[in-house]
């Protein structure tokens, strides 16, 4: 397990018929707030706030082909190079960030190669590094700077 501890929030919210949105400021735009949403923006304000990862590298939401099947990954942090670097599933608090999240992120990462997956419901956060088709679990989240090192390794 890794610890995650969420920085204090600082969502802009609003209410309309009876319903909460969040302003998402990467997609720019207001969002419905449902549980799966909120840990969702809380993860992404770790890894900007806590982990320092870039704001300019992380995706939430997009579509991706897996087959004939039209899904939607939770937030996909590129590297330097835009190449998917990590691969994050997001559960509502009240699912279990288990197996079963686990193998949708390694289905997703058929289409989106991360060496990174993380699953998260908010308390519980598990991750992997796939190194050549091997995953050992991780302890804690990759910091930036190692991305980085590694990076400069290679060129």
């Amino acid at each position: 397990m890794i610890k995650v501890k969420f920085p204090e929030p600082d969502f802009r919210i609003k209410t309309e018929n009876n319903k909460d949105f969040l302003f998402d400021p990467i997609r720019k735009q207001w969002i419905l707030l449902t549980p799966e949403e909120w840990v969702r923006q809380n993860f992404v304000q770790y890894l900007v706030k806590e982990m320092l990862y870039p704001v300019q590298l992380i995706a939430i939401e997009k579509e991706l082909k897996l087959g004939t099947l039209k899904k939607r990954f939770d937030i996909l942090v590129y590297d330097k190079d835009t190449k998917p670097w990590m691969l994050v599933e997001c559960k509502a608090p009240e699912v279990l960030a288990g197996e079963s999240a686990f193998h949708q992120a390694l289905r997703y990462q058929i289409v989106l190669p991360a060496p990174f997956i993380i699953v998260t419901n908010g308390s519980l956060t598990q991750g992997w590094h796939n190194h050549e088709g091997v995953l050992s679990q991780l302890v804690q989240l990759p910091s930036w700077e190692m991305h980085n090192d590694l990076s400069r390794r290679k060129g």
